[in-house]
């Protein structure tokens, strides 16, 4: 009597690595630190050139947008996400059409120990819904040619400044209220988190709002007005900083004895990425130092803070739009704070500059009052 066939026992490592799916963990800083070869072979970079990225350098533009505005804050918020749709960069330079599902995995005190992420291509699925918008567009090609650019760009900028800070205002506005209530350890966390993504998120809307309006023609607005004190606009920025980190040691040094002509909210959002960069990439057991005075004619600002210097050729690029150089990448951010920083200073007349060494990062803007 034969015997019955052998069932051959699964190699769980295999399983992994020649996995139908692209599979890859990410570190709690967002750095990838296990990838399989599916996906590796998918993107056509070798696995072990890609330990130490971040989800966002594999992404396009679009891709890297959608990560920040969306997919990473409410990742941190629910602690997982489903079938978002990504467009990866292979080495060719080609998009690779994915669906990601995401999930964080946490140790008992809560704290975030990796983040798994499951990609499947969906070059076929994508194909099909764009023959569907393709036909629905050819069927309204006739109404569809009367809409302008103007309309469009209107519609974009209202989507920007009204649909999207709404929602972060109740979120806020949410929270201050509970914080006022009875809350556990944990619940107080929570809310913590939720209040600095709310701030972040603020902070990318602005950007990516005065951006758009930038390169669609209206550029940056000013409202300027000499006869306002400037110094709260600048203790008001610092202090939401400060409460979005209290970790951080942040030491100010406001003397504006003459009058500044200038839009305060702008400068006040100037401070805000300025210093909002100097928390993320400066050393975190040193103060970040703020400093604001007139003198001499001049009203100078400027933002230091010690860890790493910026290499001398990222420094070009430092204040173009979506720069982001890779010794100093950071999973936070579009690239966009320090082009907006520079473009309020142009705007006034002014100018934005760094200087970087072993012992300081600074960034310094001076304008003239005369």
């Amino acid at each position: 009597m034969s015997k019955p066939p052998t069932t051959p026992t699964e190699d769980l490592e295999d399983l992994y690595e020649n996995a139908p799916c692209g599979y890859l963990s990410l570190q709690p800083d967002g750095r990838i630190v296990k990838v399989n070869k599916t996906l590796a072979i998918w993107l056509g970079v070798p696995a072990e050139q890609l330990l130490g990225k971040r989800l966002r350098d594999l992404l396009n533009m679009a891709g890297r947008i959608f990560y920040e505005t969306h997919f990473a804050p409410l990742l941190r918020m629910q602690g997982y996400f489903n079938e978002v749709a990504l467009d990866l960069m292979t080495a060719d330079g080609d998009k690779l059409a994915v669906l990601a599902n995401a999930t964080e995995r946490r140790d008992d005190s809560g704290n975030l120990v990796f983040t798994r992420v499951t990609l499947f291509q969906a070059t076929e699925r994508r194909r099909y819904e764009r023959g569907l918008v393709d036909a629905r567009t050819a069927s309204d090609a006739a109404g569809a040619v009367l809409k302008s650019d103007a309309v469009l760009r209107e519609q974009f900028i209202a989507v920007l400044g009204h649909d999207l800070r709404n929602p972060l205002a109740s979120i806020n506005s949410a929270a201050r209220m509970l914080r006022k209530e009875p809350l556990s350890d944990t619940s107080i966390r929570i809310l913590h988190l939720m209040q600095g993504s709310v701030f972040r998120m603020s902070a990318l809307i602005d950007n990516i709002l005065d951006f758009a309006r930038g390169r669609l023609g209206d550029g940056l607005s000013l409202d300027r007005n000499s006869s306002e004190p400037l110094t709260p606009v600048l203790q008001q920025v610092v202090e939401e900083l400060r409460s979005s980190h209290p970790d951080r040691n942040i030491e100010t040094d406001f003397t504006i004895d003459d009058p500044v002509d200038c839009d305060r909210g702008r400068i006040g959002q100037l401070l805000s990425n300025l210093l909002g960069n100097a928390i993320t990439y400066g050393k975190q057991d040193e103060p970040v130092q703020v400093s604001a005075t007139t003198g001499g004619g001049v009203f100078q600002l400027y933002v230091a803070n010690g860890g790493a210097p910026i290499p001398s050729e990222a420094i070009a690029s430092l204040f173009k739009p979506f720069f982001r150089g890779d010794v100093r990448a950071s999973q936070n951010g579009l690239g966009l704070g320090l082009h907006i920083a520079s473009e309020i200073a142009r705007a006034h007349g002014g100018e934005l500059t760094v200087t970087s060494n072993i012992d300081e990062t600074r960034f310094t803007f001076t304008l003239s009052l005369s």
